[in-house]
């Protein structure tokens, strides 16, 4: 049994999908959704502690990206404490792929993903939907389990079985063109 501190930290870590998800809409960053967020936009019961997202890196992207996270204090997950980082347009310049600890909870950020490629190549992938009442792209469920399955970690893999049985449960659900 946890004691009542162990909770409350936990609970203290707990992302705010609705507010990730509206912090990067609302200022204009161009992005899609994949990951946890995504396979639950598609039904999955799996629970999810992070979002993640693939962003499009153009300058423009990238400012309107810095500028947004930089109030929510990003700082990198797993890190030490007093591990100088600065948050700014040219850290994600010269980056790529961003795992981040924010006030908002646990972002994230992809330049590109194995299995799936850049914002570019998975944009025809991904399709608008409502996640945590906002509106944005996610990937495509095919997509996803490709994705996942490239990922290759045990917890993707295990996420594929449920995702591959979403898949088929929608399959059959649309009815067949003539």
């Amino acid at each position: 049994m946890r004691k009542p501190c162990e909770t409350l930290r936990l609970y203290q870590k707990m992302t705010d999908f609705r507010a990730l998800l509206e912090l990067l809409k609302t200022n204009g960053i161009e992005f899609i959704v994949i990951g946890g967020a995504a396979a639950t936009a598609h039904g999955s019961a799996r629970l999810t502690r992070d979002l993640d997202v693939v962003y499009r890196r153009t300058p423009k992207n990238i400012q309107r990206l810095a500028d947004a996270l930089a109030i929510h204090k990003p700082y990198l997950r797993g890190a030490p404490p007093r591990l100088p980082f600065q948050w700014n347009s040219q850290t994600i310049e010269r980056g790529l792929n961003f795992t981040l600890e924010t006030d908002l909870g646990n972002l994230d950020l992809f330049g590109e993903v194995t299995g799936g490629g850049n914002y570019e190549q998975l944009l025809p992938h991904s399709e608008s939907r409502r996640i945590y009442d906002v509106v944005c792209r996610c990937l495509k469920l095919r997509r996803l389990i490709e994705v996942k399955r490239a990922a290759g970690r045990p917890r993707d893999l295990e996420a594929v079985a449920e995702l591959e049985a979403l898949l088929e449960e929608s399959r059959r659900a649309t009815p067949k063109k003539d």
